[in-house]
């Protein structure tokens, strides 16, 4: 500890020091001039974690990150292959002139504190790999990994961020029941994800997954930044819509699913959709119709598979602004058991960030709830179009530049946003 206090203060005693010459450190997020998009949150979560504030220039060059001339910023990056540029007072003077203009639809969004990391996810990893992780990994940002003992513990307040692994939240262990009910993973998962709910008092793995809902909803109620991709978006409100209602079928949870579970829905209780008719086909490897996984197999194909982004309003609507950062507008598809939402299940207060209109589908929403927001990403794995279970995990050093990445990685420094008030 008292090696950690030193470093950070011989940091800042430099950074003092280079203060007097007013020299800055741009790390470019533009197409043309990095080198490694990904690594380079990684440096702008490292500074952060020194204490020393980094300005985000949203909407300028692809989101570039400004922080003040220090060597050992200039070295880590060198390190870690992130490229930067030198800029001198008059340079960055020009850049912010260009920034304040009223015309420009850009900002500076200050970054004050490294969010400390959880992603939930069973100790026993699944046959399959999750984004999120690569992306923290590759960029070299920590994280803790935690599950329902930690949750149910009350200790999801303890992180800032909190990233759901791919999960079935409705206690039908991803409805895989019809191509691996024999497999040992999947036997072997059940067995524990019961053995587990028996020792927390619950009779079901659905009733436990519920109540973990429940905890990671009051999570975000009280100031918490929730991410999530491919099934763990739609699972996780329709177990809540479905509280006090039994959705399983008898080979999840030992009895029969209740008669007119549909109607007995309270959408009341979602985050983001409404409205949605469940699945109850136990062979049926699909929740809900808010996924559009299946209606569009048959309309598009691999290599015509895009999403666009939308341009947000830099100085009146930062939040989805700093979530959209990227170097192009014009993202790569990439299926999962959640693909991507029916535009119509939607609720009207979510911020859709991301669609394909000609499918009118959305891959890329978000939403406040209470003190906190949530942020829902469709697919699997933005490098790997269609990742199946049993498949070698995604190696990043081919993909440093991806922009589908990208967008995990905005998701992961925004809550070391300063709180700005959103105009209205």
């Amino acid at each position: 500890m008292k090696m950690k206090i030193n470093f950070n203060l011989f940091f800042l005693i430099f950074l003092f020091s280079f203060n007097l010459y007013g020299n800055y450190i741009l790390i470019p997020m533009d197409e043309e001039k990095q080198r490694d998009h990904l690594k380079a949150y990684g440096v702008a979560y490292w500074i952060l974690e020194k204490e020393v504030n980094v300005d985000w220039l949203v909407n300028y060059r692809g989101g570039s990150f400004l922080i003040k001339n220090v060597n050992e910023i200039s070295s880590e990056c060198t390190y870690r292959g992130v490229s930067f540029e030198i800029l001198s007072n008059n340079e960055i003077n020009e850049i912010f002139k260009k920034i304040s203009s009223p015309s420009s639809n850009m900002d500076i969004i200050k970054l004050e504190k490294a969010p400390k990391i959880a992603v939930y996810s069973p100790k026993n990893k699944q046959p399959w790999d999750d984004a999120v992780t690569l992306a923290l990994t590759y960029s070299e940002i920590p994280y803790d990994i935690i599950y329902d003992d930690e949750i149910l513990s009350d200790l999801l307040p303890l992180y800032d961020w909190l990233h759901l692994h791919h999960e079935d939240f409705t206690g039908q262990y991803g409805k895989f029941y019809r191509s691996f009910k024999n497999a040992s993973w999947y036997i072997n998962q059940k067995k524990i994800f019961e053995e587990n709910a028996k020792k927390n008092g619950f009779e079901k793995v659905s009733s436990q997954k519920l109540e973990v809902s429940k905890k990671i909803k009051e999570y975000i109620a009280g100031g918490g930044f929730l991410f999530a991709m491919c099934s763990a978006t739609d699972t996780f409100d329709i177990a809540l819509a479905a509280e006090g209602v039994d959705i399983c079928k008898i080979m999840f949870d030992g009895d029969k699913m209740d008669d007119n579970a549909q109607e007995k829905l309270n959408f009341n209780n979602t985050l983001a959709f409404q409205n949605f008719n469940i699945i109850e086909d136990p062979n049926k490897y699909e929740f809900s119709d808010i996924d559009m996984t299946e209606k569009r197999r048959n309309l598009i194909e691999e290599e015509n598979d895009y999403f666009t982004l939308f341009e947000f309003s830099a100085k009146w609507d930062p939040v989805p602004t700093m979530l959209c950062q990227n170097h192009t507008r014009i993202i790569k598809g990439f299926i999962g058991q959640t693909t991507s939402f029916s535009k119509e299940l939607i609720k009207p207060n979510v911020i859709i960030m991301g669609e394909n209109k000609s499918l009118s589908e959305a891959r890329y929403i978000h939403g406040k709830f209470g003190k906190g927001t949530w942020t829902f990403y469709g697919g699997h794995d933005p490098e790997d179009y269609k990742h199946k279970i049993g498949d070698p995990k995604t190696e990043l050093e081919l993909y440093p530049n991806s922009p589908g990445y990208r967008l995990i990685l905005n998701n992961i420094l925004f809550p070391a946003a300063k709180k700005k008030k959103q105009k209205t």
